[in-house]
């Protein structure tokens, strides 16, 4: 998971050890425009997008633009006049607590009597702990106002990239470690983190301690594709743009079943194996697990499908090559520095002895990695389900997708 750095993945995959409903609707007309400002009318008919209420009416709705969920498990949103009221059901695997958001319409009176952190709302500028929040603020024209990041490292997107070289964002890092003074000094209008459950590593503990506005982004955990990328909505809550994000989240979402349907009446389903060795283990994805959904969408026969595991499965190689030495496909072997054949087996020669490898037919999804070993496929695939989705058919079932080019995934020659 690209949201944490390199040094996590292991401890989130040990954490986690991958739905068919209607697309979200917003009720503005669906040529409402983009942008606003702070003198709305009293009566608005979008939500602002800048600036405050200048003259507040306490009959006036505010966001006349909602939102509903449809995908994402993980957190729900409740609208009042004034203020709106998210709440985060899932932030981990396994966490025995939830976060609750108080969305205030900036220039409104606080509520009286409502619980939870609150957070004026449209933010005027955030920094981001994961990379993968960075897809949905390019997407809704919002990476201006990123101001800081945990790592510069692991970003490929260039837009992003620009501005860190111009001195625009700033670097705060991450865990228990982050920086409070810098970020105190940023004066962020939010820091959006994720949770572990593991002290070192979670950085929303410190910051709240120090009265900074935090919000805990649980995306990782979703286990359906849409539902993962469903979370550009809780994104755009804080900008007030749910129009935009629902119209985003819409092309996502049709895009990935008019994907899927091309595969659904195939009786021809190639075998896939995943992963790869670490410390001596060989994690697999469960068969109740995100991977394990998108290569079900994409046509494929995941070897361990009948593992309802929605994390990842702890094998040893011996296991592995008894279920999968013939396997037709090998995608995703966790390393982003695999490029070559010779480079799979200096690391074991015994990957020589599964088919797929011998066959040509190792994808490794590191078409687009950075120098740091930053990793497109992580920051971008979560938000775009749909361009993971085109690469998996168009590796498994070419004809399906004649024209597309891979954009994440490359042979490992």
């Amino acid at each position: 998971m690209q949201r944490l750095p390199n040094y996590l993945l292991v401890i989130a995959f040990l954490v986690l050890c991958g739905c068919v409903a209607q697309p979200a609707a917003v009720s503005s007309p669906p040529d409402a425009p983009s942008g606003n400002s702070a003198s709305a009318a009293a009566s608005p008919d979008q939500n602002l997008h800048d600036g405050c209420v200048e003259s507040y009416d306490p009959a006036v709705d505010y966001f006349p633009q909602k939102l509903s969920v449809a995908y994402a498990s993980g957190f729900d949103v409740e609208y009042h006049n004034n203020y709106k009221i998210v709440t985060v059901t899932n932030p981990w695997q396994g966490a025995q607590e939830s976060f609750r958001y108080v969305l205030l319409q900036c220039g409104t009176p606080a509520p009286q009597g409502v619980e939870g952190a609150i957070v004026e709302v449209p933010v005027k500028n955030i920094i981001a702990m994961s990379t993968t929040y960075l897809p949905t603020l390019e997407d809704l024209g919002l990476i201006d106002r990123l101001i800081g990041l945990d790592s510069y490292m692991w970003t490929t997107n260039p837009v992003v990239r620009t501005r860190i070289e111009s001195g625009d964002i700033a670097e705060i890092g991450g865990g228990a470690a982050v920086n409070v003074e810098l970020t105190l000094d940023l004066d962020p209008a939010l820091v959006m983190t994720y949770g572990t459950g593991f002290a070192d590593y979670d950085t929303h503990p410190v910051l709240l301690e120090a009265g900074i506005p935090v919000a805990l982004n649980g995306d990782f955990v979703e286990q359906s594709p849409l539902g993962r990328a469903e979370w550009m909505k809780f994104i755009a809550l804080f900008f007030n743009r749910e129009a935009d994000a629902a119209a985003q989240f819409d092309t996502v979402a049709a895009e990935y079943h008019a994907v899927a349907e091309l595969t659904a009446t195939l009786t021809e389903r190639p075998s896939v194996l995943l992963g790869s060795v670490y410390n001596g283990t060989w994690y697999v994805s469960g068969g109740g697990s995100y991977m394990a959904e998108l290569l079900a969408d994409a046509g494929a026969a995941y070897l361990w499908s009948d593992e309802g595991d929605v994390g990842a499965l702890p094998l040893d190689f011996e296991s592995v090559y008894a279920v999968a030495a013939e396997a037709e496909f090998w995608l995703n072997p966790d390393n982003s520095f695999w490029f070559t054949v010779e480079n799979v087996l200096d690391s074991d020669p015994r990957y020589g002895d599964f088919a797929p490898l011998k066959r040509g037919r190792m994808y490794n999804n590191n078409a687009r990695v950075n120098a740091n070993g930053g990793n497109a496929y992580y920051e971008e695939g979560a938000a775009h389900p749909e361009r993971v989705l085109k690469d998996l058919v168009k590796i498994l079932h070419p004809h399906l997708l004649p024209d597309h080019e891979l954009r994440f995934y490359q042979q490992v020659q």
